[in-house]
């Protein structure tokens, strides 16, 4: 058996999509009875705004809703991280950037959006804030993550 892998979602202040990306990935993760391949799941922010929160009540809801659980405290992201991880898979291009910018040159973590395993384009590529919008947005997020967490598994194991 190879290494279990560690995965960290990323989102720009880690309270909307990244701990809903790693709630609904860990979830998936335990259905399909594939916990002995992970080390670790966390999820991230690349600003510090949130550092210590809970997730967003909407966020949480949308995934309580759809029967996945979520304990979470928001969390920002640090140069280290890229060797504690294998995969950091960021929502947007913005942070996307942002990650480039604070990635040590030899780290060993694979960035990418999570939109890269929108393998039939389903859904959209990008993982869009919804803090601003109305609860469609957390469901439409809902949708694409847990599309995108089963491609992952799917693709990557």
């Amino acid at each position: 058996m190879s290494e279990p892998l560690s995965v960290a979602f990323v989102c720009l202040g880690n309270i909307c999509r990244s701990p809903m990306a790693e709630a609904v990935f860990k979830h998936t993760v335990k259905e399909k009875q594939l916990q002995a391949k992970f080390d670790k799941i966390e999820s991230f922010g690349t600003a510090g705004y949130h550092v210590g929160d809970d997730p967003d009540s909407r966020s949480a809801s949308t995934c309580r809703k759809h029967g996945v659980p979520v304990s979470h405290s928001a969390q920002q992201i640090k140069g280290r991280h890229f060797n504690e991880f294998d995969y950091i898979i960021c929502m947007d291009e913005s942070n996307l950037r942002n990650l480039k910018r604070i990635q040590p040159k030899d780290s060993k973590a694979q960035l990418s959006l999570f939109g890269k395993w929108n393998t039939d384009g389903k859904f959209q590529d990008i993982v869009d804030d919804p803090y601003y919008g109305g609860n469609e947005g957390f469901e439409y997020n809902f949708k694409q993550v847990q599309y995108f967490s089963e491609q992952f598994l799917e693709k990557e194991l």
